[in-house]
């Protein structure tokens, strides 16, 4: 047997016992699954949020590796914030 041969075996011997544990493992019982929020709470959220900007109020500038600005147009800070 070259040297692959006896790496493929000892890697097919580790797969059959992996697959032998992991049937004879008695079965995991599930994560408890949180309710959902109530209304009231995501519509105060969902309040609070700052107004979404489409594309058109956005400053645009472009850095050098193509990414643009996320500022509102004309905005009075020197930087550029990027995304």
């Amino acid at each position: 047997m070259s040297k692959m041969d006896n790496l493929r075996a000892m890697r097919e011997a580790k797969y059959a016992e992996a697959q032998k544990r992991a049937a004879a493992a008695p079965a995991r019982p599930t994560a408890p699954v949180a309710p959902p929020a109530p209304a009231k709470a995501a519509a105060k959220t969902a309040a609070k949020a700052a107004p979404a900007v489409t594309g058109e109020d956005l400053c645009g500038h472009r850095n050098m590796s193509g990414r643009t600005c996320t500022r509102e147009s004309g905005h009075p800070q020197k930087s550029h914030r990027y995304s």
